[in-house]
């Protein structure tokens, strides 16, 4: 018998009750709250945030996504819409929710009148891999470094979203030591940029912070096509994801 459940669309009544799928149990930490006041403000600029809930059991799959114009990654994608997110966890799997939540997210699209629908994938982690939406009617567009590629799923024959093409410019103009570029979009940035900053503190290397205030910041500034975090070391690309001691160390011997 198939498991019955609710999607739950979040907004601004709800999101208190409902939380954003990440982070629920650490309510009270600053990622938390940076990623409640981001979706605040965000909602009113048409983002969806969609929960899948199993009845009798728990929030097991989200899909976060936004007008292009508006997405927090770094990509030209006007008219369509961007999914940030599409997560399914722990006994989640393997039940065919990432494909409802992605319908879900199509069906939006076309109800806006949208072209279609894009997402940023990868090779590495923190980003869905491409394989699924290969498999459900994308197709590859672009691709960036070091490891990004862009997808989409268009409805007619309008011009296919792009990646932004300036990247060692962007990376040069952080300038010398390591810089954590880092937007509130994703709760666990917190913990990741506060850790990098303190492996460099260790190292002795000059380090900064910048915040990405707005999706505009984000698709025009961001370091790579996450958008979302970025390490930068001397105008090169350290990561864009957390580094523990031994992944750091490992990426400054290649610096």
């Amino acid at each position: 018998m198939n498991t019955t459940f609710d999607i739950i669309d979040v907004n601004l009544d709800n999101l208190k009750q409902s939380g954003f799928f990440c982070y629920m149990s650490k309510p009270k930490t600053p990622g938390y709250q940076q990623k409640r006041a981001w979706m605040e403000a965000r909602l009113a600029e048409g983002l969806k945030l969609k929960i899948l809930h199993e009845h009798g059991g728990r929030n097991t799959a989200f899909i976060e996504y936004v007008p292009g114009e508006y997405t927090w990654r770094a990509v030209h994608a006007p008219g369509y819409l961007v999914i940030h997110c599409l997560w399914v966890v722990g006994k989640g799997k393997g039940k065919g929710y990432g494909k409802q939540l992605l319908q879900v997210c199509l069906e939006d699209a076309r109800a806006q009148g949208k072209q279609g629908v894009a997402i940023v994938t990868t090779d590495s982690t923190w980003l869905p891999k491409k394989e699924f939406f290969l498999a459900h009617g994308f197709v590859e567009v672009d691709q960036a470094p070091p490891c990004f590629q862009l997808l989409v799923y268009r409805f007619g024959d309008a011009p296919a979203p792009s990646f932004p093409t300036d990247w060692e410019s962007r990376l040069a103009a952080f300038g010398p030591g390591l810089t954590v570029v880092r937007t509130p979009q994703c709760p666990y940035i917190e913990d990741a940029a506060a850790g990098i900053l303190n492996l460099a503190a260790e190292k002795g290397i000059p380090a900064r912070q910048v915040e990405l205030s707005s999706a505009q910041e984000a698709q025009a500034q961001a370091p790579c096509a996450y958008g979302t975090f970025g390490v930068v070391l001397d105008g090169k690309l350290m990561s864009y994801t957390y580094l523990l001691k031994e992944d750091f160390d490992k990426r400054l011997a290649t610096f």
